[in-house]
């Protein structure tokens, strides 16, 4: 009897080892909430965090959320790349003074949040530059070349997209009062007075380079229209190409007439203007998120370019929500567009790519700026404080 118990207990473990018994046989009659899953299942239970992620958006988990971006001014066409990154659902704190959502990829979420600080007197009129080493919460900042050659020592960051291929700022003139001047090296030949504000390199950088005389420079100018309509066009002052010649003919009554202009850019310095930097120790740990946030910003371009109304209808709003002496309408930003476009301020770079960066004329700068002895590293490379590493080459306008 006990070697038919044997036999038989042999036989049995026999065929479970022949069925395959790597998972121990069932002690209950209940067994089919116990079996082990199938491969296609423990495929599935793997795959599943990877999807919630992917699901989530592409930035999920890569970029800090929300991205912050700190600006140099209030709401403005000029910054419209950034508005463009938003949908319907944004929010207008106008405490602190900025505007934040989630912050969308040709409408589809990503995952990620972003929030766009004003700059000015929302941070006591401090350069952005400045204000990424106070609020380390700020992932990208509005870092112009000039600046960030001045701060290469104290405050090193490093460029990483040119939202603007050319500087907006000009000097602009009277037209009717100096009928034969057509650039800005004109005005210095005729002395005419340039008001200005005080500290601007591009002065700096012309006087070295003779293009206008230290003696006709007035850095007095504070951005009120007062002088000018006072001295009834007889000075020159700086603007902005996309506001203000729009401002001056439709918004001032007092004047109410056109003037002419000359782009900096195209008066000889071409730095980068409102370029996006980060501080430049962050550069690893942001890299995985700006190869994929970088690109979105280039698309965002080309798309604002495209269909402008969305992102000038949330500056619009904002500055009225803001309710600050900055006022900005429907019809300077379409005017804004208009001429960011006319003048290639809004442009690819120099091939076919929007957003990139020539270090050549990075270094032109740096050079510039060397020899009109401004108190710069005299060894500084523009490799040290730009990359085109998360460009999209592909990405540019038609």
């Amino acid at each position: 009897m006990h070697r038919i118990r044997n036999l038989l207990l042999l036989s049995t473990m026999l065929l479970l080892l022949l069925a395959g018994c790597a998972t121990p046989a069932p002690t209950t009659t209940d067994t089919a909430s116990e079996e082990a899953p199938s491969a296609a299942e423990e495929a599935a239970a793997t795959e599943a965090p990877a999807e919630e992620a992917a699901a989530a958006g592409p930035l999920a988990g890569i970029c800090p959320d929300p991205v912050v971006i700190q600006t140099d001014w209030f709401p403005e066409a000029e910054h419209a790349a950034l508005y463009q990154l938003l949908g319907d659902a944004y929010t207008v704190d106008t405490d602190r003074k900025a505007v934040s959502g989630p912050l969308l990829a040709g409408g589809e979420a990503t995952g990620v949040g972003v929030e766009i600080r004003t700059g000015g007197p929302a941070i006591g009129f401090q350069q952005p530059i400045k204000q990424m080493y106070v609020e380390d919460d700020i992932t990208l900042g509005y870092v112009s070349t000039d600046e960030a050659i001045f701060g290469a020592d104290d405050t090193p960051t490093i460029a990483v997209m040119a939202p603007l291929e050319k500087n907006p700022q000009i000097i602009m003139w009277d037209p009717a009062t100096y009928p034969d001047v057509e650039t800005i090296a004109d005005l210095g030949e005729a002395g005419v007075v340039v008001n200005v504000f005080a500290g601007g390199t591009f002065i700096d950088v012309f006087v070295s380079e003779g293009v206008l005389s230290a003696d006709q420079v007035d850095p007095s100018y504070d951005g009120s229209p007062a002088r000018w309509v006072a001295e009834n066009g007889a000075i020159a002052q700086q603007g902005f190409a996309s506001a203000e010649p729009y401002t001056y003919e439709n918004e001032i009554d007092e004047w109410g007439k056109p003037v002419a202009f000359q782009l900096i850019h195209d008066a000889g310095l071409e730095l980068y203007s409102q370029a996006l930097a980060i501080r430049a120790a962050d550069l690893e740990e942001l890299r995985p998120c700006l190869a994929l946030l970088i690109p979105i910003i280039q698309q965002a371009v080309v798309d604002y370019a495209a269909a402008p109304e969305h992102a000038n209808a949330i500056i619009v709003d904002a500055v009225a929500q803001y309710n600050d002496f900055w006022v900005y309408n429907e019809g300077l930003a379409e005017f804004s567009v208009a001429k960011q476009l006319e003048l290639g301020l809004i442009g690819n770079g120099p091939d076919t790519t929007v957003g990139n960066m020539d270090l050549d004329r990075v270094q032109g700068v740096i050079d510039q700026m060397v020899a009109a002895g401004l108190d710069i590293n005299v060894d500084l490379q523009a490799d040290t404080i730009a990359t085109n590493e998360f460009i999209d080459a592909s990405i540019g306008l038609p």
